[in-house]
């Protein structure tokens, strides 16, 4: 139960970020705080090494191994090493990326699902902080090799703890030495790369390039593959594994007169997949070409092998326009929610006209590459388990999908509809491969702290010439903030920043956009809407376009049903609302009765409701402002972390506001948690506000403000609507559902709240079924 004001003490002791974790759910393997200790087993000191060196540390206590051992040495040491506890820690974490992961296990092949912000355990007595503020290339055997401020030279605290989270899968990319299952005994084949180089002129300028020889790097040379045993099931891989849901035939007389031309040098081996690998890398090698790999390979009687692609329609090479949105076919059974970048997210499926997810058990690379096909990408490069990628709303449509890859749609697999046992924790999502566009090359961050934020800076051509020059920051907002940090492939904005006069940079640069505004949907900055005419009144050397970005992102949901349940009508005196009108709370009216009588007989008819706020994301919702920038409202006697929270609005049915109400964030705050989650904000006591993932938020019925004043509306039918983070003032991984619609009937005395439903969870053909309106035409209060 919340309070209806709440007086803040401004006690400098307030509650701290992170909450205690649970002593019953320890971190799961391959993830955890990063510690590094002073003293290993037996006393032996480990501190000044990385864990590959030094030796990896292991419930607080630091194995040392030899100080020059290899990744094989730490592997002979502990043969369980990719299953260890990470701890590599008290590291400060505002540099922390996902290139500081610690470079013994980088070599063994983990990756880094995402840098996390550990939750760390509160111990009698405090342990210190070594590293802060670490930068590493990528590059680097160790941790200590990168740039830090130096041992124990740190401002940082122990709510500021980092931690990783390693995945199972390999580094990612086209690598896989000795990775092919060989038919020819006691040979080790090593094949490094491969790629699809294109050759004919019509080609060689298309993004992406979807048509060329398949070649293989071998050494330091590249290598044609001989079309002796080449197959359709081996172009359909390749294909895949570069983002191109099909193959298709191509001219074969040009590439006859081409390879006659040049000497072909030519891999002595050929590869027989079965066409539903998700990359060649789980093909078989084929027939030997060569008995004598040793010598010059020809390829009798053939010729190099070609394969032309298809993209998806979002990357289809016919025209600029076609790249302005993300990939969104008519009416489609399958979709991604939740996910960074464009073929990532939540795997959701079309039911009854109703959205729904699918459940991970037995879900693979062979299911999830048939849903990447489906939507127009390549084959899967993650079957993502565990929710990994954000919680769904609403049922879980299937569950135990097991496809063979050729489906053409995953309602085509083998699946149980039953979801017994399954909940949104167990979410199934995809990442699949997408072609190289190349629009990551026309975009960078400069002067930031870390490679993750800084000023924007576009490469556009002038006069001839391709230039860098920055984005005006005037209307620079959050969304434009997403695209940049989706185009550079570092996941989610955590902030867009109006002025950057405090990173350093070439202040020579010159502004070459301004005006940018974005849908979010676009692939690059360049397929915003912006102005032709540069105008940036103020400059861009102060006033620059800046974002900072994150792997992860909160996702607010609100709960329809407790809306629908909870919704009643109140008459309140005037009296009694002289706060909430303060607030600008009540309609316009309101502001009618001015002297003591009309507010002792006037009486303001309130539509109230509960509200119950999820955080179904990866991260924690915090307010845009710190605590030094929140609003006191002295009335209500509480600050406001965000002034617009929620948007309430009343609406005819031909999308007419005819009344509307906002809630200011005065007490974000976590009310109750999923499982075992702890919480982590309590607004007591002037305390931190916010919504931990996995928790939700509370606003009861009676709280001030918690309506619409519907003091001046007719009786009739009408849409309820609510949106939250309305402003976009706080990112989050999917903005679809922070909106709620319920259809409703007021005879003026009783009100009736049905069809409740969030944004996004039905069909586009029921969502206009409901509505019985082509969209919102008006955000005026109406004036009858």
């Amino acid at each position: 139960m919340r309070p209806s004001g709440f007086s803040a003490s401004g006690n400098p002791g307030a509650k701290t970020q992170w909450g205690r974790p649970s002593p019953q759910s320890p971190l799961r393997p391959g993830s955890g705080r990063a510690r590094i200790t002073t003293k290993g087993a037996g006393g032996r000191a480990c501190r000044g090494g990385g864990l590959r060196e030094r030796g990896w540390v292991r419930g607080g206590v630091c194995c040392p191994l030899p100080l020059k051992s290899k990744p094989e040495t730490a592997a002979r040491h502990f043969p369980n090493l990719g299953s260890l506890r990470l701890a590599v820690g008290g590291v400060g974490v505002a540099p922390w990326l996902g290139k500081g992961v610690p470079r013994g296990r980088a070599r063994r092949g983990a990756t880094v699902e995402s840098p996390v912000p550990a939750r760390p355990q509160r111990t009698q007595r405090p342990r210190p902080i070594w590293l802060d503020n670490v930068y590493c290339t990528g590059s680097e055997a160790t941790l200590a090799a990168c740039s830090s401020n130096g041992w124990g030279v740190t401002d940082c605290k122990h709510t500021e703890d980092v931690g990783v989270v390693c995945s199972e899968k390999r580094i990612p990319g086209f690598k896989f030495d000795n990775s092919l299952i060989n038919q020819i005994e006691n040979l080790n084949i090593q094949v490094e790369d491969i790629r699809i180089r294109a050759v004919l002129s019509a080609f060689r300028h298309r993004t992406p390039v979807t048509e060329g020889y398949v070649e293989v790097k071998v050494g330091k040379a590249w290598k044609q593959i001989c079309d002796k045993h080449w197959t359709a099931k081996n172009a359909h891989v390749v294909c895949g594994m570069f983002g191109f849901p099909g193959e298709k035939t191509y001219n074969t007389k040009a590439y006859k007169m081409l390879a006659t031309r040049r000497k072909k040098r030519y891999w002595p081996y050929s590869m027989n997949c079965t066409g539903t690998e998700a990359h060649i890398s789980s093909c078989k090698l084929g027939p030997q070409v060569s008995r004598e790999p040793v010598k010059n390979i020809t390829c009798e009687n053939g010729q190099p092998v070609v394969v032309s692609c298809v993209p998806g329609q979002v990357f289809s090479p016919d025209g600029p326009s076609r790249f302005r949105k993300a990939y969104k076919p008519e009416q489609p059974l399958v979709r991604l929610r939740g996910g960074a970048q464009v073929g990532e997210g939540r795997v959701e499926v079309l039911k009854n006209g109703e959205w729904g997810t699918v459940c991970d058990d037995n879900w693979d690379l062979v299911s999830a590459s048939v849903v990447c096909r489906e939507l127009g990408f390549g084959t899967a490069k993650e079957a993502v388990t565990g929710s990994r990628l954000g919680q769904g709303i609403g049922p879980i449509h299937l569950n135990e999908v097991q496809c063979t890859g050729n489906e053409k749609s995953i309602i085509e697999c083998r699946l149980n509809t039953e979801s017994q046992g399954c909940n949104h924790e167990e979410d199934a999502g995809v990442r699949c491969n997408i072609p190289t566009m190349g629009f990551q090359k026309k975009v960078r961050l400069n002067g930031g702290r870390n490679p993750y934020e800084g000023r924007v800076e576009v490469l556009t051509e002038r006069n001839g010439s391709l230039v860098w020059g920055t984005v005006c920051g005037q209307n620079w907002g959050i969304v434009e903030a997403m695209v940049v940090c989706r185009q550079l492939g570092l996941g989610f904005a955590s902030n867009a920043f109006q002025e950057t006069w405090y990173w350093h940079g070439n202040d020579g640069n010159k502004v070459v956009m301004s005006g940018v505004k974005c849908s979010g949907t676009e692939l690059s900055l360049a397929h915003c809407r912006h102005e032709e005419d540069i105008f940036c009144p103020q400059g861009a050397v102060q006033y620059g376009a800046g974002v900072a970005c994150s792997e992860t992102a909160p996702d607010l949901v609100l709960n329809a049903e407790l809306v629908q349940q909870t919704t009643y009508l109140e008459e309140r005196p005037m009296s009694m609302l002289l706060c909430a009108q303060e607030e600008n709370c009540l309609s316009a009216s309101a502001a009618l009765v001015q002297t003591n009588e009309e507010l002792a007989r006037h009486y303001r008819r309130l539509l109230r409701f509960s509200s119950q706020i999820h955080n179904n994301g990866q991260s924690d919702f915090r307010p845009k402002n710190g605590r030094h920038a929140w609003i006191w409202h002295d009335c209500h006697r509480h600050y406001h972390s965000m002034e617009v929270f929620t948007h309430y609005d009343l609406l005819s049915l031909n999308g007419t506001k005819v009344a509307e109400g906002h809630k200011a964030s005065f007490c974000l705050e976590d009310t109750e948690c999923e499982g075992d989650i702890q919480k982590s904000y309590e607004c007591a006591n002037f305390g931190e506000q916010g919504i931990t993932m996995g928790c939700w938020d509370i606003y009861r019925h009676d709280i001030d403000c918690q309506w619409i004043d519907i003091t001046d509306v007719p009786p009739g039918e009408y849409l309820f609507q609510v949106v939250i983070n309305p402003n976009y003032e706080v990112p989050e991984s999917d903005f679809s559902n922070n909106i709620m619609k319920c259809r409703c009937r007021y005879d003026g005395h009783r009100i009736w709240m049905y069809n409740c439903h969030i944004g996004g969870s039905l069909s586009e053909e029921t969502e206009q079924k409901f509505e019985q309106f082509s969209g919102l035409l008006n955000n005026h209060l109406s004036t009858q």
